[in-house]
């Protein structure tokens, strides 16, 4: 089977995802068009090269609909030949498009690919391509009538409860991703993954989410997110801890990676920077929704032959922080290796767009702390998620 390797990876700055926000003038079309076109230009590639663009978006709707990556390869200047499509495995989508491009690589059904992500949150509101409609269905209600689906913030409150996670651990991992993401801003080592974009107010290259000033006491007096009586009612023992301030942020932002056998990168000149080891995707309880990254990691450890020791970073998104605290208990994973430039909490989760940020990002970090493996796993609504191993190569 063909290696499968990563050439390039960049991103947007992540914005908020609300009126006012730094990219709210872009249409995800366009932005999502700026990470294509950066990524064949700055490689010098020709864009008629490229066998096919995969792009992760999650609400998909309106400005969002109608196969958004295919409008953005047209966008960007790129032969009508090229094809394109748009996927959604929710908070992993554009992970999930990284999987496909390369084992469409290793297959040998591609030889060069770009695989990457959008989402424009205060443009398009989250779920609003379900709001109003019975997306479950009377089957899949009927099967979980004894135990109905919540939300993901009530998962986040059980993922807290089963692994007896206090408020304070919760806002301490966030104070935490705030700290890191801060740090990285300011000395630089967000400058060569973020592609700067021109907004009303001029040139933005720097995460608009992360709050250096935050601070205990400010994490402490927040209310939970998610509390209700109904809630209450069927959950009397949970601790109630989930806050904004310990949950990812609403957000926007772009970001993609150029995927390309080992032969075709020679060919092309260009210099493999990582490559794929192995992937995984499962799925998990439903009502616990979040966990899945647990069973991903241990399959995407035991598929590459490698242990949890073996891996020297690893990116676990923070969709909460109950999230990645529970992940890090179950591996007993040394805390400084995980998420060493911060995460959601602090840098945003634009939903399509963070599989493949997350990426970029682990992908760089690994390069200036000359690491060689990285682990990413993402968790997903409905009970998904998945798992990546990368090997640094240059």
């Amino acid at each position: 089977m063909r290696e499968a390797v990563i050439v390039d990876a960049v991103r947007t700055p992540v914005g908020k995802g609300r009126e006012g926000g730094i990219l709210q003038d872009w249409h995800p079309v366009d932005l999502f068009s700026e990470i294509l076109h950066a990524l064949v230009d700055r490689n010098g590639i020709e864009a008629g090269e490229i066998d096919d663009v995969i792009g992760g978006v999650v609400t998909q709707i309106g400005e969002q609909g109608g196969n958004l990556t295919r409008q953005a390869v047209l966008a960007a200047g790129f032969p009508e030949r090229v094809p394109a499509t748009t996927i959604d495995r929710k908070c992993g989508s554009s992970q999930q498009a990284a999987h496909f491009a390369a084992q469409g690589v290793m297959a040998g059904a591609y030889d060069m690919a770009i695989a990457g992500g959008v989402e424009m949150l205060s443009r398009v509101a989250m779920q609003s391509n379900t709001r109003g409609s019975d997306h479950l269905g009377p089957r899949l209600r009927e099967r979980y009538r004894d135990d109905p689906l919540v939300p993901q913030g009530i998962s986040a409150e059980l993922v807290a409860s089963k692994w007896a996670l206090s408020r304070s651990e919760l806002d301490d991992f966030s104070l935490e991703s705030h700290r890191r993401a801060a740090k990285a801003a300011d000395t630089g080592m967000f400058d060569r993954e973020i592609l700067p974009v021109t907004s009303g107010s001029g040139t933005v290259g720097r995460d608009e989410g992360i709050r250096p000033d935050t601070s205990a006491e400010k994490l402490a007096a927040l209310q939970p997110a998610f509390r209700t009586e109904a809630f209450e009612s069927r959950f009397p023992n949970l601790g109630w801890v989930v806050t904004a301030g310990n949950t990812s942020q609403i957000s926007d932002g772009a970001s993609g990676v150029l995927i390309a056998s080992a032969d075709s990168a020679r060919k092309h000149g260009l210099a493999p920077r990582a490559r794929f080891v192995d992937f995984a995707v499962v799925g998990d309880d439903p009502l616990l929704m979040l966990m899945g990254i647990i069973p991903a990691t241990q399959i995407v450890l035991d598929r590459s032959g490698l242990g949890i020791d073996d891996i020297d970073l690893f990116e676990v998104n923070e969709a909460f922080a109950s999230v990645v605290l529970a992940w890090m208990q179950e591996f007993a994973v040394d805390p400084s290796k995980v998420n060493v430039n911060g995460g959601a909490i602090a840098l945003g989760h634009p939903l399509g767009c963070s599989g493949t940020r997350l990426m970029t990002t682990l992908l760089h970090a690994l390069e200036d702390r000359g690491g060689r493996y990285g682990l990413q796993v993402m968790c997903e609504a409905g009970g998904q998620a998945n798992a990546t191993i990368i090997e640094r190569t240059a």
